[in-house]
């Protein structure tokens, strides 16, 4: 499993005109299921996740986690961020995980992570989203378990 972490103020999810998922402070998470990805892999994402060390201390310095701040967390299914682009101009998509595979593991994250951590907010497996954010720093981090 693959996670885009990104470091926010403010991020949000719609579907159509309606909102389906916000959250303010905190990290807005793109996540990306590669085929053979397991309940285990979804569980360590997780606990990557919360605990990766995106914000700052008092000295400034990046050593807080999701877990240590109380943010909130965004968690948005997208199927691009297992794409292979090693090659010419179009991406591949050989390594993703089938849809029923991929939001099957996508829901099951979404499940711990609202049994581990609030606020929660998703976005909709499957449905043509719009996402916004405001990245703070920037920060974004590459996460693959």
């Amino acid at each position: 499993m693959i996670a885009l972490l990104q470091r926010v103020s403010e991020a949000r999810v719609k579907v159509g005109h309606q909102t389906v998922g916000e959250i303010s402070f905190g990290v807005l998470a793109l996540i990306g299921v590669e085929k053979g990805d397991s309940p285990q892999q979804a569980e360590r994402l997780l606990n990557r996740t919360l605990g990766y060390r995106l914000f700052p201390d008092a000295r400034g310095r990046m050593n807080l986690g999701l877990r240590d701040t109380g943010g909130g967390l965004l968690l948005v299914p997208q199927f691009t961020l297992a794409a292979d682009t090693g090659k010419g101009l179009r991406p591949g998509f050989a390594a993703a995980a089938e849809p029923a595979q991929a939001r099957e593991c996508f829901d099951y994250l979404v499940e711990l992570a609202v049994m581990s951590h609030q606020p929660v907010a998703s976005g909709v497996f499957g449905a043509d989203m719009a996402v916004s954010l405001v990245n703070q720093g920037p920060v974004t981090f590459y996460l693959r378990v």
